[in-house]
């Protein structure tokens, strides 16, 4: 079954696990990645949300259960740590170090925070589902945020669907309530501690940050009566749409984050504005993610896998 379809609770967790770094073969374990029960079940998870948010805005009506509630209160406690922890004077414009304070703080209580969300019978599963929050923030050495940062974020809400504590009725509160806030906290980190993009490709990139509100918020607009890919570089549509549609509020906080002309900052943007419709421009939106983000091992060499998210092949 793929995560968030299935009402089946996963068998007893064990420890995550990494292969050690003397021991990675780039071509053999991207293979192996790609091969693996985790890499299936995290795809079949993106693209369950991609197709449950179809064609719907974030403001429309959906149902709210207390587990989604119950993540969201965990966010709001990683903003509030952000407002008690302000950034330090140093002589380095980038990468403040008081992000090392808030990610300590993090890295102490991400278990708590897990058994606040999840039922008492499940309580085994924290320790594990935990380290995927703690790698969904950033990295607290280099002082800098990315697409696999934002895959660990995603693969923490897909362990949350594998035991059983998010259903598939959670598909859409999943992205516009959860996920959304996230973006939000991960938005207010960079602005804070002036985080250094994770292997950006600098104006070859889609984004500095984020890739997966681009794949949801493209799904969004599929069919849209009026809103076509074009307007979406019009600043007059995106003012007065970003509070219904993930990807015009991405390109918001581009556009606030970056000056000059958009086709030079975010040049692979301006290039999928001329794609003829939001189909299209989501199908390569996908193809472009396993790409550029889950087959380059830079990215992936830090992903952990355990007994909810396995290295072992698939075998369905």
């Amino acid at each position: 079954h793929l995560p968030g379809t299935s009402e089946e609770v996963a068998p007893p967790v064990q420890q995550c696990f990494m292969v050690p770094k003397k021991e990675i073969n780039v071509v053999s374990d991207m293979a192996k990645w790609k091969r693996s029960q985790a890499y299936a079940d995290y795809m079949g998870f993106i693209l369950t949300l991609n197709e449950g948010v179809r064609g719907k805005k974030l403001t429309c009506e959906y149902k709210v259960s207390e587990p989604i509630e119950k993540l969201v209160a965990l966010l709001n406690t990683l903003d509030r740590w952000i407002d008690e922890t302000p950034p330090v004077d140093q002589p380095s414009r980038f990468g403040n170090k008081a992000f090392r304070t808030w990610y300590a703080k993090l890295d102490q209580e991400a278990e708590r925070l897990v058994l606040a969300v999840i039922p008492k019978h499940l309580a085994d599963a924290a320790p594990e589902v935990a380290v995927y929050l703690k790698e969904s923030v950033g990295n607290s050495t280099r002082i800098d945020y990315g697409t696999g940062h934002e895959a660990a974020f995603a693969a923490f809400l897909c362990c949350l669907c594998k035991i059983g504590v998010l259903r598939v009725d959670d598909q859409m509160a999943i992205v516009f309530k959860v996920f959304n806030r996230y973006l939000e906290v991960m938005r207010k980190l960079q602005k804070t501690y002036r985080m250094e993009p994770a292997g950006s490709q600098g104006v070859w990139g889609l984004d500095d940050f984020q890739f997966l509100p681009f794949i949801w918020g493209s799904s969004q607009l599929i069919d849209h009566p009026s809103l076509e890919p074009r307007h979406f570089v019009d600043e007059k549509v995106v003012n007065e749409n970003h509070k219904d549609f993930m990807f015009l509020e991405c390109i918001l906080f581009i556009t606030e984050m970056k000056t000059g002309p958009f086709a030079e900052h975010s040049n692979q943007l301006w290039n999928i504005s001329a794609v003829p419709s939001w189909s299209k421009v989501n199908q390569g939106l996908i193809r472009m993610y396993k790409a550029e983000c889950l087959e380059k091992f830079p990215v992936i060499q830090h992903f952990k896998f355990g007994s909810l998210l396995p290295i072992q092949p698939v075998t369905s």
